[in-house]
């Protein structure tokens, strides 16, 4: 891979020039004694990775390892970049940066760059020439991407087109060799070599081009090194081929024949001639005209010369002329021309058109009618003779009717299909009488068919289940949703009306729950909904057309309640009793982290709104107890000590997570002593605290002050509704009055905390002296579904049954 030569020379030998500069040089290297060997000369690859050897010093120098070191061995060079490192450890040289042939030496070759390995005391230079061998890593480049050549199809065999040359950055065998050109027919490629050894490549024509079969050619010229793995590069040849006028006009038919009628206006077209010519541009620029030999006839036709549109500008006479012939060249602008035949046939007039009348017609149709119903009658006629007098008739287009005939030119149009409104509410019948002249003539006549409707069509719900949801607590009367059905039908038999099913949830009829509105299918809730009672529920909702008879569809709707934060929690332990004090003991020996006791609450809501938090807020000591947040445990939260007082009384706050939130509290009494007789001593009268007693005394005097207020209220409404009832009876006594029974209605009573309906039913006879009056009191038609006793136990099964989901279906 690389390879040293030494040679060793005198410095001194330069002492013997005749000069004062000599002279001194001479002087300075006989006194520091300075040696320079032979150059040594390694070759290697260009590219090589930084680090790679490329050759051992220290053993080409014929050096030891401790001279370089003691030496203070290092390369000196000139250049800004240095190839090569010297590693002093193992006397060797490695790669130090990459190295680039092409960009160190161009095209020069050999390409060599050199540095000196410089060692002191004594001081030694040691010049080294590296030599880069090529490796082939350069591809053939040309400069243009596309060569784009405009060449005649009249060009003449052996006609020379010079290509771009590419370019290879790489030398010897790994430079240029050779160009390829798409295999094609009509051009070889030609390659020269100057005398300065360069090349230069040519595009030669060996077979004539036709622009008619091909216009445009895309060729690729490739280049190709000699490299091992060989590289190319590649260069698109665009060649277009200019036109020559080498082809003259052909007609696409020889003879082109027309008919006309012997009554044809003036300015008619008759035909359009068609030449064509496979030049282009100017070369296949066409002009039409009459040849010389154009006849006697042609006096009756006139040529457009761009397009060969042939006109009538006298008329012509069948009794005269039946056929008029006539000759058309069509000439290029190069003097090339064809020419053709025109025959043109005259025809005899067929003047008169059928005439239809209508005689019957019955419209509208009902849509149940059977097929072979009879609609219409019509009489058709034509006062020409002969083939010219006979007529046919029949029916345009997709209606779906057919013309019948037992009677010389009378017609009955009949039904061939069933009729259905929904599909088509009505149509056009278009009749056309036809007769049999060359050409022949036709008349036409429009009758519209209108068809009335059946109730065949039963109401259809938009969807086959509604779904809605309503907040509970909701006011009687909110519309919950809207139900619609669409009935195709017309009229009466398209008014829907809308019912709700009878069915009971549970226990009750669905009518106390919801009711629809007949006219537009409007869903309003009959009462205020709990969620804690009734979760969801499946009603039936009937839509019923006006037909006779009328028709109808169901659709279920199932109506989901949703929950509100209207329940507070619910405090199941400790319980809080009016009576006996109930304390938590902790031992005076408690650690961190000791359980006290742990709050239990629950919340009958749902969702977000059962989710419960526990804090802790008031204690006489914060540093010794604290409350879990999610699970409701009481912890010391340091050592108790003998300092700490036995009575603990804690206020824990319970909340739920809705919006607003709702929270209770319970008080949590902890004794902090070893034994039960020192608890007793000290809570003998823990119910009488200074605290305890100040909130009572001022909740007192509240309630107090709150019912004195609603007791002089209540005297002054009771005064004034006996006021108001005693005037009313006496204008009743006066007017002689009937006696009037009255009868209220049922209502939903919202009022209190909204958590639940409390419906009641009342019957009531009134007479014109309301202190007559009888009123009935009926038990509650819904009872609570939770009551809070003062024992846990109860208030833990209530809430669990209140927590039970239930779906009711009717």
């Amino acid at each position: 891979m690389a390879f040293g030569l030494f040679k060793r020379v005198t410095s001194l030998e330069a002492c013997f020039v005749p000069s004062i500069q000599a002279v001194s040089s001479c002087i300075f290297l006989m006194l520091f004694l300075i040696q320079v060997d032979a150059q040594i000369r390694y070759s290697i690859p260009e590219e090589m990775r930084k680090g790679s050897l490329i050759g051992n010093v220290a053993q080409d120098l014929g050096l030891d390892i401790k001279r370089l070191r003691s030496g203070r061995a290092r390369i000196v060079t000139g250049e800004n970049v240095q190839y090569a490192e010297l590693k002093t450890d193992k006397g060797t040289l490695v790669v130090n940066e990459r190295i680039d042939r092409e960009q160190l030496c161009g095209d020069v070759t050999p390409c060599s760059f050199t540095f000196e390995i410089l060692l002191e005391n004594p001081m030694e230079l040691h010049p080294v020439t590296i030599e880069v061998l090529d490796v082939n890593d350069n591809a053939p480049t040309f400069q243009s991407k596309h060569l784009d050549f405009e060449i005649s199809e009249s060009a003449t065999i052996g006609s020379r087109f010079e290509l771009e040359v590419a370019v290879d950055s790489d030398v010897g065998e790994n430079g240029l060799k050779d160009y390829v050109l798409t295999p094609n027919e009509n051009f070889v490629l030609k390659q020269h070599v100057n005398t300065d050894g360069s090349r230069y490549i040519q595009m030669v024509l060996q077979n004539a081009l036709d622009r008619e079969k091909q216009s445009n050619l895309n060729l690729k010229l490739v280049a190709v090194d000699g490299g091992s793995p060989q590289r190319s590069g590649t260069v698109n040849i665009n060649i277009i081929v200019l036109d020559a006028n080498d082809n003259a006009p052909v007609f696409n038919q020889s003879i082109y024949k027309a008919s006309i009628k012997e009554n044809t206006p003036k300015g008619t077209h008759i035909l359009t001639l068609n030449a064509s010519d496979i030049d282009s541009g100017t070369n296949a620029y066409i002009i039409y005209s009459f040849t010389k030999t154009k006849g006697l006839f042609t006096d009756y036709f006139e040529i457009e010369e761009m397009t060969g549109n042939i006109y009538l500008v006298k008329e012509v006479d069948f009794e005269k002329d039946k056929k008029i012939e006539f000759r058309v060249e069509a000439k290029d602008q190069g003097g090339l021309a064809d020419t053709c035949k025109v025959e043109i046939d005259i025809i005899d007039v067929n003047d008169n058109a059928p005439v239809i009348n209508v005689m019957s017609f019955t419209s509208p149709v009902s849509e149940d009618a059977p097929v072979g119903t009879t609609i219409g009658i019509i009489n058709v006629k034509d006062l020409d003779s002969g083939e010219n007098g006979q007529v046919r008739c029949s029916v345009d287009g997709n209606a779906p009717v057919e013309i019948k005939s037992n009677v010389r030119n009378y017609y009955a149009l009949v039904t061939n299909a069933p009729l259905d409104r929904e599909s088509l509410s009505e149509f056009n019948i278009t009749v056309i009488a036809s007769d049999s002249g060359k050409p022949p003539l036709s008349v036409k006549t429009n009758l519209n068919l209108k068809i009335s409707d059946v109730n065949d069509n039963p109401p259809a719900f938009t969807g086959t289940l509604y779904r809605a949801a309503i907040t509970e607590n909701n006011l009687p009367g909110y519309s919950v949703l809207n139900v619609v059905a669409k009935d195709p039908d017309e009229n009466q038999n398209a008014r829907v009306s809308y019912i709700l099913e009878e069915c009971d949830i549970g226990g009750s009829p669905v009518s106390g729950y919801i009711s629809v509105n007949s006219e537009n299918g409007v869903i309003s809730a009959a009462r205020s909904f709990d969620y804690e009672q009734t979760k969801e529920f499946v009603c039936v909702i009937k839509a019923q057309d006006g037909g006779s008879p009328p028709l109808s569809s169901n659709v279920s709707v199932k109506i989901l309640v949703q929950d509100q934060n209207d329940n507070a929690p619910q405090v199941l332990y400790p319980v809080q009793t009016g009576g006996s004090l109930v304390a938590e003991m902790v031992p005076r020996s408690a650690d961190v982290g000791y359980l006290v006791t742990k709050v239990v609450a629950v919340d009958v809501d749902s969702g977000q709104n059962a989710w419960l938090s526990y804090k802790l807020q008031k204690a006489a000591d914060r540093a010794l107890f604290e409350v879990g947040l999610q699970n409701g445990e009481i912890r010391t939260i340091r050592q108790v000590t003998d300092k700490d007082a036995v009575k603990q009384r804690l206020t824990v706050i319970v909340e739920d997570n809705g919006q607003p939130s709702r929270s209770a509290t319970v008080i949590v009494n902890v004794a902090v002593a070893d034994s039960f007789p020192e608890v007793l001593s000290e809570f003998t009268d823990f119910t009488h605290d200074k605290e305890y007693n100040d909130n009572l005394t001022f909740y007192l005097v509240l309630a107090l002050a709150v019912v004195s207020f609603l007791f002089i209220t209540c005297v002054v409404v009771i005064i004034s509704v006996k006021i108001y009832r005693w005037r009313q009876s006496r204008i009743l006594y006066h007017s002689n009055l009937p006696v009037i029974p009255y009868y209220p209605p049922r209502y939903s009573d919202t009022l209190g905390t909204g958590t639940l309906p409390h419906v009641y039913n009342y019957d009531t006879c009134r007479t014109t002296d309301s202190r007559k009056s009888d009123i009935k009191y009926m038990q509650p038609m819904s009872q609570s579904l939770v009551s809070v006793d003062d024992v846990g136990t109860d208030s833990a099964q209530n809430g669990h049954q209140r927590s039970t989901n239930s779906t009711l279906f009717c």
